[in-house]
């Protein structure tokens, strides 16, 4: 694979530069238009040397400056609802919530999708890598990882050579950092051949007075380079691969993909713990996206405006890097810190301890310029702030795909449903065993989920839930859910369902929503289509988010997810993050009790646009999708969390994709025990239908009353659906001639047979 040419025979100097202004420059192979090149001009009143040209790339592309979304993205801030809970919200690597007694949790997901595309394992794992580092320089201990994964159909070629690679990858590297894997999520379609969605959340846990920022304040404090050496892979990863539309040409002339060490950032965890224990740090940068590019000007624009930088200092794993390649490596596992002159030999006593290599490379200045030098010579000479802050910012056409009215109108009531007891019966079995809805033992059995002795549930879990504190019990519970489909039909409602998912996820543990991170999964922003879809979804999330009272703490944009003119499907993946004051109290989605009584929460309605059974069936895209109801989400919430703390169910399982049938699938095959459940209306709608803001709950014995008056309360419809028991799921209700009978019956060894079938097989 080939990287950018970024350089010239010789060393490009501020001088050289000033001496040559119409030397040509490769700009536009580094991901920049002729505006943004004349600006660059513009700033510098000169043409930039190579090594600026570089940096300006990198801090100006799609992926470092969300120049094309930031517009949009404001919203999360304008609407934001008011809380005292937020400690640090967008802006700064990852936002941090106050969850009580203290404690200060951090948490955030981003994307690493070309990269998983290009070289499967690497491009995973090196995803893993990023966001944990995020999460360790807000001066957090990662304490979980999760993850959205999104392929193409799941026996085609292309999803058989990334997905065992992805998987590996997302094990080999977090399972090497003893991080438990919590949950996630594992989607085919064909929108996503040749562009799969790698989406990494990573969550920290701290005390408040330990957050770190990413800033340089005191001049005379010096600049720290400190952990793995610098080296070729990952050049023009952040202009180039990850901000432009995947097509052969870009496949030609692609960036090699980050290579990843994770024993070494286990080894950079421990250190920085360490470090931040000791108050060695006045400012700390993880090196990801754009590298010590990003680093030094994103720390000298947030301190005192100025840096001075010796490249000569940087540690290189391949001596021959020219100045502006070591400026665009991203190579994995490094951090930049900002140190008091008197702090610095302590700093680097640690860093030797934990083998970790140091070197300081700068020091803060009060100039408002960032200068860098090489062999002597002058190669950099910018405000920091115009790389950092100043990009390019753009008002994209928006304009509704051509093709939406026709999508929209094309619904599924053409669609023949199952009409009788047997047909019924195969659809269950049909859906239970689609790639969507099987079981994903073969991939989550990868990953390392009680590493840490703190992990309370896990996949396939409604959440995964942690303990933070032994004592009190205090923890976290995570979701991370989105549905192209949903969004493709519309994306303001896909957005919004995708956050009600992870809102109900949440709240099935018992768990209180607090905050919410995202990962906004689009197509090229230059089509006012896809732009189009884009700010639909923020608004729509920002709205639901506003509503629902629970803040956005920061995310992550990625465009281009598409193959020359063909764009997925708009992918909004957003993650949830609610508080259990004592996860001793927490509830998981298994029918284990006896003659129990089984209930549905919410209420039903005829909504199959988008429908996994249209999907898995069909093949079928179009309508509508289900009507978002946050009200209806916020009392649901507030009557499950209520339920379990006062222990009135012993078991909470959401309804989402495939409606009730697979809720009572994944219910009965998690607990070992089957269910007789009685349906009233349309069978077909009440098996299959995915409405929003329902629950099926398992109610302790003695306790349906006080369930029943706690959703009329909360004005959420409850109604009993059968009882738990035996060793098959049995259903019941109105048969061809309106009478009620037995529909059908399955053994749960033929439910477990279809449910965990398909991806081994796949696998295999």
């Amino acid at each position: 694979m080939e990287a950018p040419a970024l350089g010239y025979s010789g060393t490009d100097t501020v001088a050289a530069a000033a001496a040559s202004p119409e030397r040509p420059q490769p700009f536009a192979e580094l991901g920049m238009n002729e505006d943004e090149y004349k600006r660059v001009r513009h700033i510098l009143g000169r043409r930039p040397t190579s090594s600026e040209l570089a940096i300006y790339s990198v801090m100006w592309s799609e992926h470092c400056s969300y120049k094309s979304s930031k517009v949009h993205l404001r919203q999360f801030g304008e609407k934001a609802p008011k809380t005292d809970k937020l400690l640090v919200g967008m802006g700064e690597n990852a936002g941090v919530v106050d969850i009580g007694q203290g404690w200060a949790v951090t948490f955030k997901v981003e994307s690493h999708n070309h990269p998983s595309y290009v070289e499967p394992y690497q491009g995973a794992a090196t995803g893993v890598g990023g966001i944990v580092r995020d999460i360790i320089s807000m001066g957090a201990r990662p304490i979980a990882v999760m993850d959205s994964l999104r392929f193409g159909p799941a026996d085609a070629p292309d999803t058989q050579r990334v997905l065992p690679g992805v998987v590996a990858g997302i094990g080999g590297y977090g399972n090497s950092l003893g991080l438990p894997n919590i949950g996630g999520e594992t989607v085919f379609d064909a929108c996503y051949e040749q562009n799969p969605l790698v989406n990494a959340l990573c969550v920290g846990v701290m005390k408040h007075e330990d957050i770190k920022r990413a800033v340089a304040p005191g001049p005379g404090n010096r600049v720290i380079l400190f952990g793995a050496l610098t080296g070729p892979d990952g050049i023009g990863g952040a202009s180039v691969l990850a901000s432009a539309t995947f097509d052969e040409e870009s496949h030609r002339k692609r960036p090699s993909v980050q290579v990843g060490d994770p024993f070494t950032e286990k080894l950079l965890i421990e250190c920085c713990l360490e470090l931040f224990g000791e108050d060695l740090v006045v400012g700390i940068q993880d090196l990801g996206a754009a590298g010590v590019s990003c680093a030094t000007t994103e720390l000298a624009a947030a301190g005192t405006g100025g840096m001075h930088v010796d490249l000569d200092a940087v540690p290189l794993r391949d001596a021959t890097l020219l100045p502006e390649e070591i400026l665009m490596s991203e190579s994995q596992e490094r951090m930049m810190a900002v140190v008091e002159p008197g702090k610095v030999d302590r700093f680097m006593e640690i860093c030797a301890r934990w083998e970790i290599p140091a070197t300081v490379i700068g020091t803060v200045t009060d100039t408002g310029r960032l200068v860098m030098t090489w062999r002597g010579e002058t190669i950099v000479d910018i405000p920091p702030v115009t790389a950092a802050d100043e990009g390019p910012v753009y008002q994209r056409p928006l304009q509704p795909p051509a093709d939406l009215g026709s999508l929209q109108s094309d619904t599924p009531g053409r669609l023949t449903r199952p009409s009788n007891g047997d047909e019924l019966r195969r659809t269950v079995l049909w859906l239970a065993g689609s790639p969507n809805l099987a079981g994903k033992t073969w991939v989550t059995s990868q990953y390392d989920r009680y590493v840490m002795g703190n992990t309370v549930m896990a996949m396939p879990e409604n959440a995964g839930v942690v303990r933070i504190d032994d004592e009190s019990g205090l923890g976290i519970a995570l979701s991370l859910d989105g549905n192209g489909r949903y969004s493709r039909l519309d994306p303001y409602a896909g957005a919004q369902l995708a956050l009600s998912e992870a809102f109900r996820n949440v709240a099935a543990t018992g768990a209180r929503p607090l905050a919410v991170t995202n990962c906004l999964n689009f197509g090229s922003p230059e089509d006012p289509g896809v732009m189009w879809q884009f700010a639909r979804a923020v608004e729509g999330l920002a709205d639901g988010c506003q509503y629902l009272g629970i803040p956005v703490t920061g995310g992550n944009v990625s465009f281009y997810n598409q193959t020359g003119t063909t764009a997925i499907n708009p992918t909004p993946v957003v993650g949830v993050l609610g508080v259990h004051d004592d996860v001793r109290r927490r509830v998981n989605m298994s029918l284990t009790t006896d003659g129990a009584t089984i209930a549905l929460l919410g209420e039903t309605r005829e909504e199959f646009g988008g429908s996994e059974w249209a999907h898995v069936v069909y093949g079928h895209l179009g309508g509508l999708p289900p009507l978002v109801d946050l009200k209806a989400e916020a009392s649901l919430a507030s009557v499950l969390v209520n339920a379990v703390r006062d222990g009135l169910v012993t078991a909470v399982h959401d309804l989402s994709d495939g409606g009730l049938s697979q809720t009572l699938v994944e219910s009965c095959l998690r607990g070992g025990l089957g269910a007789k459940i009685t349906l009233h209306g349309d069978p077909f709608v009440a098996l299959f239908s995915e409405s929003v803001a329902r629950a099926m709950v398992v109610v302790t014995p003695g306790a349906e009353a006080r369930l029943a008056a706690l959703c009329e309360s909360a004005g959420v419809p409850v109604a009993q659906l059968g009882v738990a028991g035996g060793d098959a799921l049995t259903v019941t209700g109105r048969g061809t001639e309106g009478d009620q009978q037995e529909l059908f019956s399955i053994p749960l060894h033929e439910l477990r047979e279809a449910h965990e079938h398909m991806l081994p097989s796949y696998a295999d």
